[in-house]
């Protein structure tokens, strides 16, 4: 079986100081069988890791649309960010991608959803993170994973990791799986979450990275 965490920032995003090189470090000696790179509204990085380990980096992005965050899995290109959901969807689909909804209930953060438009996209969506071990809230998870199964989505998992230090710490355990959106829309469905809740000074990291990019660029 794969171990994947599918949430994972780097220094290309702006709350992050994580190299490349200590993100796929770090996904390696913790026995992920792919590093996914999720950074925030762009793929750079992701693409950039992806020569540097082309069998082990997967390319995603998080990206924040008018309504919340959407994380998106097998990009060729960015998705700009400040479109609706549904034209965000659009773009991810024409390059074939796997869309999930990112920590929807997570009102502490600004790219958590309304139920509202989470349940107008809900047949748009492929899966929803129904564990993200920066969700400080177990209700916020266990609501995601309830909507999930209530709209028979299946659940992803992600540390959410802004350090190297958190990547693993939330994984899902899969079968091997073509890296694609149909090799992991089938390996999905005998899949099991495993994870814990970060410790929350974990975001005093993600403030200093922004701290010093406004000071040091």
């Amino acid at each position: 079986m794969w171990r994947l965490d599918f949430h994972v920032h780097t220094r290309f995003s702006p709350d992050s100081l994580t190299q490349l090189e200590s993100a796929i470090r770090a996904a390696r000696e913790r026995d992920l069988a792919r590093l996914v790179i999720t950074d925030h509204n762009t793929v750079a990085g992701a693409l950039e890791a992806r020569r540097l380990a082309p069998d082990f980096v997967i390319v995603g992005e998080e990206v924040m649309t008018t309504e919340g965050e959407l994380l998106a899995y097998f990009l060729r290109e960015g998705v700009p960010a400040g479109l609706s959901p549904e034209e965000t969807i659009e773009l991810l689909r024409e390059q074939g991608a796997f869309v999930a909804a990112a920590h929807p209930f997570d009102t502490r953060r600004k790219g958590h959803w309304s139920l509202e438009v989470l349940e107008r996209i809900a047949p748009l969506l492929d899966a929803v993170e129904g564990f993200n071990a920066r969700c400080f809230s177990a209700r916020a998870n266990r609501r995601a994973a309830e909507f999930a199964t209530r709209h028979g989505l299946p659940v992803i998992a992600g540390s959410d990791a802004h350090t190297a230090a958190e990547i693993g710490r939330a994984v899902v355990v899969l079968p091997p799986f073509e890296p694609d959106a149909d090799g992991l829309r089938d390996a999905l469905r005998q899949a099991r979450v495993e994870g814990k809740i970060s410790p929350p000074w974990v975001t005093l990291a993600s403030r200093y990275a922004k701290w010093r990019k406004r000071i040091f660029g």
